[in-house]
């Protein structure tokens, strides 16, 4: 139930939280009912007591599940643990220290008021182009001889504004008067033929949509400012035929995907207009898969958050796959030619929720899991290669683990089942052998939280369309999604890629369209301008 929590809009978690907090409120007066009868009646059955010990129970659960609510609400969103065993600051200073500091404060105060040295500036790079303004003493100046000049660049902006490519095509014909024969220019290449749009501007919709995510309509808004009257449904259509163009790369880049060793997976929700719910959005998943080698980003859509959504590219999978918790994958997960990765930063998640509950406990294994990170930082830190990183997690990773395994084993048998923390320590019980797995390869991750990084721009798209007009609609924008998180990855100008790509994917040979990739694409224009 937690996990889909995760989900929840502000309005639907205030819904559930008040739901919540009746609930309670009913089994406490049932309680207090329960108890006066006891006591009156000064009876103390087993049946009785066995009632009130589950409404108990029931209320610390309810009240759990309420805390939870307010947190992810109203709490702090960060998960980060602070070692308690840090010094605290100290708040209250002596007044000699403070007369100390004022006299320090002071003369540093003089100092800079004395000498201003500017830090410098920026470099500005070469490729802006550059507009020259002379400016003259004013005056007379001639009975003067100028003798240099001292030049002085401030980075300015000028908005985007629209213009017109007109294509003139001159007509010629032959000099032959009983048959002559007439030959023009041919058009270039375009993706909507006959249509208004430019392979830029295409781009720039497409880009503003999905990477600034501006809705269409609100783009519209800008057309008409420069009284560019278009319809939203021509402007939909646009999007929806520069998507199509771009279907064959897509397909391309799934391929490739399907034949990486090493995929993270991941999923998130969707609103989906859907014609057979009248008035009601149907609830889609994005799933996203994500190869940690190469680089790779794949977003594709399914109405359905079920396992079988996974089978497109899933199905005859080998390799390392690496997930969260969801049950979804287990069928995946278990195949002889797959190996299973956890992630320790959904581990890490659940004993950071219990905090509240048992806080000696969650800190000690937050303890223990601040060190796993520390050797993968440290690592990072010395760019180890894969083998080195693989020795450096056996030496020290192995028996930070191995302990936390035995004293989480002993734990589950002092802990109730349904608390915050029995579930916390169930969690990674349940899933060790996954959590252990990534010190296989030195080039395994310890946690999932690349492939969750890949999913932020469909949450803040979410939040500024709040649905795809149709299924259809919604894979289309998976397409642009996984185009743009590549070019994210890759450090690809998107707006650039998208133009160049809609300028060429119709002439390119099938064989080669995998230069159209954006990591292709900025070795192709790195070599050009060499």
């Amino acid at each position: 139930m937690e996990m889909d929590l995760e989900n929840l809009s502000k309005q639907e978690i205030l819904e559930l939280l008040n739901k919540a907090q009746k609930t309670i409120s009913r089994h406490e007066k049932s309680l207090s009912r329960q108890e006066k009868t006891i006591f009156k009646q000064e009876a103390k059955s087993t049946g009785l007591e066995s009632k009130v010990t589950g409404l108990e129970t029931k209320v610390e659960e309810l009240q759990r599940l309420v805390d939870l609510l307010r947190r992810m609400q109203f709490g702090q969103k960060r998960e980060r643990f602070e070692d308690p065993s840090q010094t605290t600051l100290p708040l209250d200073v002596e007044q000699e220290v403070l007369e100390e500091q004022e006299v320090v404060i002071k003369q540093e105060i003089k100092y800079s008021r004395e000498k201003k040295k500017h830090p410098g500036r920026a470099k500005l790079p070469d490729h802006l182009p550059v507009e020259e303004i002379e400016i003259h003493p004013e005056g007379d100046l001639s009975d003067k001889v100028c003798i240099g000049k001292e030049t002085t660049d401030v980075l300015d902006y000028v908005p985007g504004h629209f213009k017109i490519k007109r294509y003139i095509r001159y007509k010629y014909a032959t000099k032959d008067k009983d048959k002559p024969q007439i030959c023009i220019g041919d058009l270039p290449e375009r993706i909507i033929e006959k249509g208004i749009p430019s392979e830029r501007l295409l781009a720039i919709l497409l880009v503003f949509k999905y990477v600034d995510h501006l809705p269409l309509y609100r783009q519209r808004q800008i057309f008409l400012r420069e009284s560019i009257n278009i319809a939203s449904s021509t402007i939909d259509g646009w999007v929806a035929q520069a998507m199509d163009a771009l279907k064959p790369l897509y397909e391309k880049l799934v391929m490739d995907i399907k034949n990486e060793g090493y995929l993270q997976v991941d999923e998130t929700t969707i609103k989906v207009l859907d014609e057979k719910k009248k008035d009601k959005s149907h609830l889609g998943y994005y799933w996203v898969y994500h190869a940690p080698i190469s680089k790779l980003v794949m977003f594709n859509y399914s109405p359905t958050r079920s396992s079988s959504a996974a089978l497109p590219i899933l199905e005859n999978f080998k390799g390392y796959l690496q997930t969260d918790g969801y049950a979804g994958y287990k069928a995946y997960g278990k195949k002889t030619t797959v190996t299973h990765l956890g992630c320790w930063a959904h581990a890490r998640r659940e004993f950071e929720r219990s905090l509240d509950n048992d806080k000696q406990r969650a800190e000690y294994v937050l303890l223990e899991i601040q060190k796993l990170y520390a050797i993968e930082r440290r690592a990072k830190e010395s760019k180890l290669n894969s083998e080195q990183i693989k020795e450096l997690r056996l030496k020290e990773s192995l028996p930070v683990i191995n302990e936390l395994g035995k004293w989480m084993f002993t734990q589950m048998k002092l802990t109730l089942p349904k608390s915050q923390i029995g579930k916390a320590l169930a969690y990674s019980q349940n899933r060790w052998d996954n959590l252990s797995a990534y010190l296989y390869d030195g080039n395994l991750k310890i946690d999932n939280n690349l492939v969750e990084n890949a999913l932020r721009p469909i949450s803040l798209g979410r939040k500024n369309y709040l649905f795809a007009g149709s299924h259809d609609a919604a894979q289309r924008a998976a397409m642009a999604y996984t185009f743009f998180a590549n070019c994210k990855k890759h450090q690809v100008n998107p707006s650039e890629w998208l133009k160049y790509t809609l300028e060429n994917i119709q002439s390119i040979n099938h064989k080669n369209i995998s230069d159209l990739f954006p990591h292709n694409y900025k070795k192709l224009i790195a070599d050009l301008v060499e």
